[in-house]
């Protein structure tokens, strides 16, 4: 069956969604977000196109961009090709990092640019990673607040505010809508942080890649006591790789 063709933006604007495969974790630790954020510096000059927002969550990316002479598959090919080899690379794995095709839909107006902009910033509040958007380090904000930055182009949102204070008031509203996101999540009553403080005590394994290496005996054992610690399946899945699916008939196993 072919695939459906993308719609395309009358202002060649689009937001673009990145997620791991299986929901999985695709940043374990500081680094690998710098270097997906230097990887976009590297595109950008490259591609040319302008990066409006963006925010990096745990398991998937937002990106606002407008794109130039390139089109816009290449330039998520681009992005995508050389975060995977680096990570791959790292973590001693091979194979898949993102699931299936980037995820996107076009910006049509004004209108939609500044509403998918605070949308994306305010995903980290959303998920209860931040109280407030200007305290999540890992998104576009903080050049919206006026800090150095060299990889967002802030003058477009900009132009339709008087000052920065005014810009900030608007991304911090909550949003009027959603817009592409990742599979509803739950309320998680273990903190990310914390549950990956269990998985290491339990196995040692520092981030996913290595836990999908595990002897499947050991594997089984440790996720059903991870279920039993309050970890919930959505957040299992996200930390460690393994489907919901497999963890749910884990977890009913005797």
């Amino acid at each position: 069956m072919p695939r459906r063709r993308r719609k395309l933006s009358p202002i060649d604007t689009y937001h673009v969604m990145l997620r791991g495969i299986n929901y999985q974790q695709i940043f374990e630790e500081e680094l690998d977000y710098t270097k997906f954020l230097n990887i976009l510096r590297e595109c950008r000059e490259i591609s040319q196109f302008s990066l409006h927002a963006y925010c990096l969550m745990g398991n998937h990316v937002h990106l606002l961009l407008s794109v130039k002479e390139e089109p816009l598959a290449l330039c998520l090919k681009r992005i995508q090709n050389r975060f995977v080899f680096w990570y791959n690379t790292k973590y001693d794995r091979i194979g898949s990092l993102f699931q299936g095709r980037y995820r996107s839909e076009p910006v049509l107006n004004e209108h939609g640019l500044l509403s998918v902009c605070r949308y994306i910033h305010q995903n980290p509040v959303k998920a209860g990673l931040s109280q407030n958007i200007e305290q999540y380090p890992w998104s576009s904000i903080h050049a919206y607040q006026g800090f150095c930055d060299e990889l967002t182009d802030i003058s477009v949102i900009s132009a339709c505010f008087p000052d920065s204070k005014a810009i900030l008031d608007f991304l911090s509203q909550p949003s009027e809508r959603s817009y592409l996101d990742i599979h509803p999540q739950k309320s998680i009553p273990v903190t990310d942080e914390k549950a990956k403080r269990i998985i290491f005590q339990l196995t040692e394994c520092k981030n996913s890649s290595e836990f999908q290496k595990l002897d499947r005996s050991i594997r089984n054992a440790t996720i059903k006591e991870l279920r039993k610690n309050g970890l919930s399946t959505y957040q299992i899945n996200r930390l460690t790789g393994v489907s919901r699916a497999l963890i749910y008939k884990i977890t009913k196993q005797s």
